[in-house]
């Protein structure tokens, strides 16, 4: 590329932000595998990436094209594998929200919070991007906001340079800019290696993260957004289970779940209905507990010992 000649076509989002997320690179130390369809969890390191940043105005992947859980933007660094500044600089092209949130494909832990809190950071402080810091303070200038003019300035700046942005680190380009910092150690995590990858599997499977990461894997798949108490959903198997039978749990939180899509779905309908079985389920229990306290307990009505 020898000009710089941006052409925004984002729609900025809620939070009024666009995404470019890197998908592209040789993956030596994989061995040249694809590392971002390599499944963590059940899901694509690339899909994992995409799920965070869904509520962007345009997601633009630089990468080649690919089956991808919800729909994006493709772009390609010319010439290919020119390196992290031109394949940048090919998705930036795509964006035009105030805002963008660059991120690499490989982070199996980074979530819509940490999202928010570069956002955010970027937001309050002034300052032309927000990095994420990792467990040795390093700046991760690919798990990061940035105002998108500010790259514009410095891309176009740099492509006047003597061999353009072919080939160029990342540091050439923060260098220039005035950052911030936010440090999430856990979420800057990214997959270099095949150990990184084990690591991130086991991690998953912790008790502390497996319910988390199944109940994130389940929308995925199903391709809905929603979120809900899931407290209360394992607080109403539990009253089913002990208070009726264990098969109840299952079949009544499938109920719940039925009944509040035909309600028009939403955290609000999930919770209404799982409150109304909670309820049935407390005074089943009652009533059983009150039974096998009379005398008699446990004969049927129309025992021949009843009465």
């Amino acid at each position: 590329m020898t000009a710089y000649d941006p052409q925004p076509s984002g729609t900025p989002g809620a939070d009024g932000y666009d995404a470019v997320v890197l998908a592209g690179g040789a993956a030596r130390r994989l061995g040249g595998a694809d590392k971002p369809g390599v499944r963590v969890g059940g899901r694509a390191l690339l899909d994992r990436v995409l799920a965070v940043c869904a509520d962007a105005g345009t997601t633009v992947v630089v990468a080649g094209p690919r089956p991808t859980a919800r729909p994006v933007t493709w772009a390609h660094e010319d010439p290919p594998g020119s390196g992290p500044v031109a394949a940048l600089d090919a998705g930036l092209r795509h964006t035009g929200a105030e805002h963008v949130v660059v991120l690499s494909a490989d982070l199996p832990f980074l979530g819509p919070a940490t999202l928010r809190r570069l956002l955010g950071a970027l937001r309050t402080s002034g300052a032309e991007g927000a990095l994420l810091t990792d467990t040795g303070g390093r700046d991760q200038p690919l798990v990061a906001a940035y105002r998108a003019s500010a790259l514009r300035r410095e891309l176009g700046a740099l492509t006047l340079e003597p061999g353009g942005l072919v080939g160029l680190p990342l540091r050439r380009l923060t260098a220039a800019l005035e950052l911030t910092r936010v440090s999430d150690p856990v979420a800057s995590f990214d997959c270099d290696t095949w150990d990184d990858i084990a690591a991130a599997r086991a991690r998953i499977r912790e008790h502390g993260h497996v319910l988390d990461e199944w109940i994130s894997a389940v929308k995925d798949e199903l391709g809905i957004d929603l979120d809900v108490d899931t407290h209360l959903l394992l607080d109403l198997a539990r009253d089913a289970a002990h208070g009726v039978a264990r098969p109840a749990a299952p079949l009544t939180t499938f109920l719940v779940g039925y009944v509040a899509g035909r309600a028009g779905g939403g955290p609000e309908a999930v919770a209404e209905a799982s409150r109304k079985a909670v309820a049935l389920a407390l005074r089943w229990a009652e009533e059983a507990a009150a039974a096998d306290a009379e005398p008699g307990a446990g004969k049927a009505p129309d025992s021949p010992d009843a009465g």
